[in-house]
């Protein structure tokens, strides 16, 4: 049995539902309301007819536009391929020494270093190039390992650090004084001592003295005979206050007992010439790229900087 009524108040009949006295108006649906409802299902219709819809087993619908985000992606790619072609081509045939003599393909191709940098070399070095201290080196300040010109740091990055079975990678050996009974506790601790002279962290001492000695006979033939580093053996320079494993006294007595021997992938089987070149371009960038060309003239640099 019915009980739908007209409701006095407003003239319109109810639902015929109660509850706990309170009962629903039936009031029909705003028209516009009910042709914009009926739009959106003529466009829905229309949107799975034309566009890729439904799913299937190996796929989806085509629709009859064929088209799809992945047809849109593929041919934006080609566009900015396409648009980069022509810079990507001139770094390729400019020697990477002459790239700073060309501003507008420097900063083409610094900006494409910065890219591939996000890309391969923010895990280690870090999104800002900062490194983490006893890992990975700082790639902003202006010591420099290896070298820091264009040429220098393309190797780098091309042939990695000791990298097996790469005959052209950076590759050196510092001995454990230590731990291969080298050098006795208490020679460690002399060395230590100059190291920390040199450096200007402590004043010398009878203890520096000793050092100076075992360092020239034990050490000097790498770091060279002021402490200044070389290049071609990756020797760090000891008289400045940067330091990957650590300045502090107890930081060099480890580094002295059990040297450390870092890694560096070789890029050249991962990335193609253009892409290493522009990362040693970015690198370059970041504040203490060098224009030396040759490690020797660097290492002249170092030296002559020396503080006395």
């Amino acid at each position: 049995m019915s009980t739908k009524r007209i409701d006095e108040a407003t003239g319109t009949q109810t639902v015929g539902h109660e509850w706990d006295g309170i009962e629903e108006l039936d009031t029909p649906m705003p028209r516009w309301w009910l042709w914009t409802f009926y739009l959106t299902i003529v466009f829905a219709i229309g949107y799975v007819v034309v566009y890729p819809a439904f799913p299937m087993l190996h796929g989806a619908s085509k629709g009859l536009w064929g088209w799809s985000s992945r047809g849109d992606l593929a041919a934006e790619t080609r566009k900015a391929n396409a648009s980069r072609a022509n810079v990507l081509s001139q770094i390729a045939v400019t020697p990477i020494q002459s790239l700073q003599g060309k501003p507008e393909l420097m900063k083409a191709a610094v900006a494409g270093g910065r890219a591939a940098f996000r890309v391969n070399c923010v895990q280690c070095h870090g999104s800002g190039a900062a490194g983490v201290p006893g890992l990975y080196p700082n790639l902003n300040d202006d010591d420099w390992l290896w070298g820091g010109n264009l040429q220098e740091i393309e190797q780098t990055i091309t042939h990695g650090i000791r990298q097996p079975g790469d005959k052209d990678t950076r590759t050196s050996l510092m001995p454990s004084f230590g731990r291969n009974q080298l050098l006795t506790t208490d020679q460690i601790e002399d060395v230590v001592s100059h190291v920390r002279t040199i450096s200007h962290q402590e004043k010398a001492s009878a203890a520096s003295a000793r050092g100076a000695k075992l360092f020239a006979d034990n050490c000097a033939v790498c770091h060279g005979p002021a402490g200044t580093g070389q290049r071609q053996f990756g020797a760090p320079n000891l008289t400045d206050k940067i330091w990957l494993y650590g300045g502090s006294r107890e930081k060099v007595v480890q580094s002295l007992t059990n040297a450390h021997a870092g890694v560096m992938p070789a890029w050249h089987e991962r990335l193609d010439p253009v892409t290493i070149k522009m990362l040693a371009a970015y690198v370059h960038s970041l504040g203490g790229g060098e224009d030396f060309a040759t490690p020797a003239q660097a290492d002249t640099k170092i030296a002559a900087n020396a503080r006395p």
